[in-house]
């Protein structure tokens, strides 16, 4: 018997409404985990261990598979939500020639992705980018809004946050694309860069709201739970989807066999009403935790050793 190829599969069933939520849009966040391309950008550090050459054996039959990697869990989302994702913001990616790899040459290709990206001071050299669907929205307005580094004494260089302003049949939408400072160098000696991305993009929805707009959504990778203090920011301004999530245990990172949710959606008020958030783990983003019992997610590199897949962290969806 001939073998229909996986892929095949994922393409017919986002050729069929089966969902009843077809009619809803569908955003998502997934942190890509290092996705450099696979030239040395002269920048030093980390763009040049993914090269070929470099200490991680950066190929380009790996890129290509990670590429490949990140087409098949969308269209695995389209089986499962009856619709392609209408928005997609990624974070820890390179440049725009990687969102151009993702949406031009894959098979996502067929489904008019249009890239929105800012390089940011980040010292690692990974962004914050978006991707939204061109025969779905018109774009409006986007800017790439930068995190008062004074507030951490002017030391901190961190990601942007990627605003972006679309349009649907007259109704205006704000996305928000963050990748706030992660605790390296200890929770406390880091907190203050997270509050100063936090504050940042809460100033931003507040100023919206008072301007008499909705449909804020912000998403990212915010580097600390729903109950770290950062959060306390948000409070009366949006609603953060991810808490009952995390209050069943769920998680989008694992450590020490430990879920910890830090992958999330912040809706404002009205928005919340008709809004859902999951987190997506099909089994071909997994890997048994030898370590402890269960799954984690299949990571490109345990340490420098590559491992194959797409990312230590799962991606989260947005249904509104």
């Amino acid at each position: 018997m001939r073998t229909i190829p996986a892929i095949f599969l994922f393409l017919c069933v986002c050729s069929m409404p089966v969902s009843a939520e077809r009619d809803s849009l569908v955003a998502v966040f997934w942190n890509l985990e290092n996705f450099f391309d696979t030239e040395d950008g002269g920048t030093g550090g980390t763009d040049r261990e993914f090269t070929p050459s470099g200490e991680r054996y950066w190929t380009s039959g790996r890129y290509w598979r990670k590429c490949n990697g990140v087409a098949k869990a969308m269209f695995w989302m389209c089986g499962r939500y009856g619709r392609m994702p209408d928005v997609v913001g990624v974070a820890e990616v390179e440049n725009r020639r990687v969102m151009q790899s993702v949406a031009r040459g894959t098979l996502l290709r067929k489904y008019d992705y249009v890239q929105v990206h800012a390089d940011s001071p980040d010292e690692r050299g990974i962004d914050v980018a978006l991707l939204y669907r061109e025969s779905v929205f018109r774009m409006l307005r986007w800017r790439a809004i930068a995190v008062d580094r004074d507030i951490c004494g002017g030391a901190m260089k961190t990601r942007d946050i990627l605003y972006v302003c679309l349009e649907r049949d007259g109704e205006r939408f704000h996305f928000l694309v963050n990748h706030h400072p992660s605790k390296y160098g200890g929770e406390k000696r880091s907190a203050p860069g997270r509050l100063a991305a936090m504050g940042r993009m809460v100033h931003i929805c507040d100023s919206l709201l008072k301007c008499g707009e909705r449909n804020i959504v912000c998403m990212g990778d915010f580097n600390d739970t729903p109950d770290g203090t950062a959060f306390s920011l948000a409070g009366g301004v949006l609603v953060n989807l991810a808490v009952p999530l995390a209050e069943k245990g769920l998680g989008t990172i694992r450590y020490d066999g430990k879920w910890e949710l830090i992958d999330m959606f912040l809706v404002d008020a009205g928005l919340s009403g008709r809004a859902r958030m999951d987190i997506c783990f099909p089994g071909f983003l997994s890997v048994p935790d030898n370590a402890h019992s269960g799954l984690k997610p299949l990571r490109t590199y345990t340490g420098p050793r590559y491992s194959g897949g797409i990312s230590d962290h799962l991606p989260v969806v947005l249904v509104f």
